[in-house]
């Protein structure tokens, strides 16, 4: 039976392009700077989002704690969301690691931080307070249903930061998903911030790894940030060359990801137990919740559709989050729905 896994686009394996890559890849020492696919690979990303250099790491989480403490030091403070995958999902790694404190206001439903809220959140010079540092936004949004943050927001942002005097450092995991729903360039949507971060193994199917860009200087700065968090390594062209073909390859079809999102959702709100948070997702992600009165909760369905060979994530006691990728065909669309129905007809 076919495993239809939705629970994330983490959960992507290497296509056979990249495995062929990876196979006869050409490496050396990554921590000397001797590793050619590495090297590409960091200066393809930072073209692709307008900046002077990268930083190849292994992990989102690592790139954004290496960006934050490269723009921060002990007792700085940062201004976040409180859906904000930093603040929720990193293990407070900015706290523990970098004595960093993170000060949170409301994300609203479409993923933006209020300006409003911003500007009230940066502490005035005054002994009693952390000095106000850096705002972080995310792009697109995870919590607030894979929403893509526009261009104009970003450098209503980024306007605001540099009028204070601090940094912006943005969580792009999935900026290319944001860059094909808003039909604009990934170096448009960074050009206001002075890092960002994007991950090769969510919906571009790389089986590894993230890229941080910025300024030649920060970048410096950063790549000692990463060798004292242990993300210093040797021969990595062998995982960069399947994040090269990401780039090249699972990159320009990522509009396909969202369109099977539609699908799905179209699908879903067929099903009367469901209820879809918005009526058509605006990347690769579907967020419904069950209604109040389905008897069972989401991680019960949840347990349930695995004997159907469908793999959802359950985000809270009602709530579902189902993310489409590089695998899932058309046709897992109409399966995944039936699942569905045959569990609430059970019930």
């Amino acid at each position: 039976m076919k495993i239809i896994d939705l629970r994330s686009d983490t959960v992507t394996k290497p296509t056979p392009q990249m495995r062929k890559a990876m196979a006869s890849a050409k490496v050396g020492d990554d921590v000397y700077r001797e590793d050619p696919t590495v090297n590409r690979l960091e200066e393809m990303s930072a073209a692709l989002l307008g900046k002077e250099a990268g930083l190849f790491l292994p992990s989102g989480t690592m790139g954004n704690l290496a960006a934050i403490l490269s723009h921060c030091g002990r007792g700085d403070e940062i201004i976040l969301g409180d859906l904000a995958h930093t603040f929720l999902y990193e293990a407070g790694g900015i706290s523990a690691l970098g004595g960093i404190h993170p000060h949170t206001i409301p994300n609203q439903s479409d993923g933006t931080l209020r300006l409003e809220d911003i500007e009230n959140a940066i502490r005035p010079d005054n002994e009693h307070f952390p000095p106000t540092r850096l705002i972080t936004l995310e792009n697109t949004h995870n919590r607030c249903g894979g929403t893509p943050l526009t261009v104009e927001y970003t450098h209503q942002v980024g306007d605001l930061a540099r009028a204070r005097g601090l940094k912006l450092h943005l969580d792009g995991a999935r900026i290319f998903n944001a860059a094909v729903a808003l039909n604009v360039e990934p170096a448009a949507l960074a050009a206001p911030a002075d890092s960002v971060t994007f991950c090769l193994s969510k919906g571009l199917a790389a089986p590894v790894g993230s890229v941080l860009c910025g300024s030649e200087k920060f970048i410096a700065h950063s790549r000692r940030m990463r060798k004292m968090l242990g993300g210093g390594m040797r021969q990595a062209g062998i995982i960069a060359a399947a994040g090269i073909i990401a780039l090249k390859t699972v990159l320009p079809r990522l509009g396909e990801d969202h369109a099977t999102a539609q699908r799905l959702a179209r699908r879903l709100g067929k099903i009367p137990h469901l209820q879809l948070e918005t009526d058509t997702p605006a990347t690769n992600m579907v967020y419904c919740a069950l209604r109040e009165n389905v008897p069972l909760e989401a991680p019960q369905v949840a347990e349930k559709l695995r004997q159907y060979g469908v793999l959802v994530g359950a985000t809270s006691q009602r709530r579902f989050r189902l993310v489409t990728h590089y695998w899932i065909e058309e046709g897992d669309v109409e399966k995944v729905g039936a699942a569905f129905q045959k569990v609430f007809s059970a019930s």
